[in-house]
């Protein structure tokens, strides 16, 4: 049975693998994501990480068709109260934003789409400069104090702002951030690493890292000269192209090979290995992919195989 793990400072205790719901109602179907959802809780996940506006960039969707279908998934099977279910707000095309007013609207939105009584975990999705952390921080306060939301938290956010906004919890004893969803990865370590990094361990905070397997090219399956027919296989295609990336690969396949591994799971055991990091995300389009996600819980990479990743991704 895998461990779970705490995050940050609240009592919340998730998987280490945070199951990415961006796909469910993009390039899985209902009954394709209720499938991934069964496998994924089978297996002993109890994480799930969704927004508001997923997957509002498809022609004729509205966005918060993946709430929907996790909502839906959730009441056919009965078990709220033994998952974790994060989701976000600022970039639906309703609900713009982190106003005080549409903070709130927004919530109500998701909590109906999601067809539950709270949130576990309320993230800022991207933060809005433009609006004091005070007005922000306030209003996912009165969220918490009114049951909606359990525990807040903070996504693409610069580390100035995450301090003023740790301060003003404090100094006023309101709801504080509890975790912290940067853009990190193998190919993608200055997004995270440094000043916010330092700032997360400083305060506590555990981060979920997004882009986790950078658009799918830390599976492996994106080679120099190899064409993948995948709505993502234009970004992933970039990092195969480039040195840094193919030093990547050519670490993640040595190391793969040595612990009979799938080339994901190497990439997102370095990742969770990270200090601070308690659970990447990571979506699967179907059950096939499941399992070398779900392995992460399980490989401990060596510190010299760490070390190689650490040296290749340089």
């Amino acid at each position: 049975m895998t461990s779970l793990r705490t995050l940050g400072s609240s009592d919340l205790q998730v998987f280490p693998l945070c199951l990415g719901g961006n796909v469910f109602g993009w390039t899985a179907d209902e009954d394709t994501s209720f499938a991934v959802l069964d496998g994924y809780t089978a297996a002993g996940g109890n994480f799930i990480d969704t927004a508001d506006s997923y997957s509002a960039w498809i022609e004729g969707h509205k966005g918060g068709e993946s709430e929907t279908i996790i909502g839906k998934w959730v009441r056919a099977r009965g078990n709220r109260d033994r998952v974790v279910i994060a989701t976000k707000v600022s970039q639906h095309p309703e609900f713009q934003g982190l106003s005080a007013a549409n903070i709130k609207a927004a919530a109500d939105a998701s909590l109906r789409r999601l067809d539950t009584d709270y949130i576990d975990l309320y993230y800022t999705h991207f933060d809005k400069p433009e609006i004091p952390v005070e007005e922000i921080v306030g209003a996912l306060d009165e969220l918490v104090r009114a049951g909606k939301v359990r525990h807040i938290a903070a996504s693409n956010i610069s580390p100035e702002r995450l301090k003023a906004s740790l301060d003003f919890s404090d100094r006023e004893g309101l709801a504080r951030y509890v975790a912290l969803q940067p853009h990190y990865n193998l190919v993608s370590r200055d997004t995270y690493e440094g000043p916010l990094q330092d700032l997360a361990a400083k305060e506590g905070l555990s981060a979920v890292p997004y882009f986790s397997l950078a658009a799918g090219f830390l599976t492996g399956k994106y080679r120099p000269g190899t064409k993948v027919d995948s709505a993502r296989a234009g970004r992933a295609q970039e990092y195969a192209e480039t040195e840094r990336g193919q030093k990547v690969l050519a670490a993640l396949d040595e190391i793969a090979a040595a612990h009979d591994a799938p080339v994901a799971t190497v990439a997102l055991a370095w990742l969770a290995a990270q200090p601070t990091i308690t659970a990447p995300i990571a979506s699967a389009r179907t059950t096939d992919q499941l399992p070398a996600l779900l392995d992460v819980a399980d490989l401990k990479l060596t510190e010299e195989e760490l070390a190689s990743l650490t040296a290749a991704s340089a």
